[in-house]
């Protein structure tokens, strides 16, 4: 009967363990530059984020669909209610046209993020 009460037991703290989670939510999951002019170089965005879960968050990487996007972003753990950044930096010189970049983010909550970063670099002609 003992081992019975002690397998329930650990059942229970198993279930309840697994049940516990990291969760992010973004405050959005695209930025629009607008119109941005070829030379203003680096523009630059920061998508926030919430860890609504009940673990810390860890994000594990956070990778541009391509060179010209830079982000970088909350190293450290973020605590359940806690609240996190990543910044992202585009480099409009030499890209003449639309933006249309993605940033996978991959942490231990359920699932990838993909945030997006659009707009319009216009070509140095048009500046004036």
């Amino acid at each position: 009967m003992k081992k019975i009460g002690l397998l329930i037991a650990f059942a229970l703290l198993v279930a309840t363990g697994f049940a516990q989670k990291a969760e992010i939510t973004f405050d959005k999951t695209v930025h629009d530059y607008g119109k941005v002019n070829e030379d203003d170089g680096k523009v630059k965005c920061t998508f926030e984020f919430t860890n609504t879960g009940d673990t810390p968050l860890v994000l594990n990487s956070v990778t541009a669909s391509c060179g010209c996007t830079s982000p970088s972003w909350t190293r450290e753990p973020v605590a359940p209610g806690a609240k996190g950044k990543i910044d992202v930096e585009y480099s409009a010189s030499g890209r003449v046209g639309p933006i249309n970049k993605s940033i996978t983010v991959k942490s231990n909550a359920e699932g990838d993020v993909i945030l997006r970063i659009t707009g319009e670099v216009l070509p140095r002609s048009q500046n004036k």
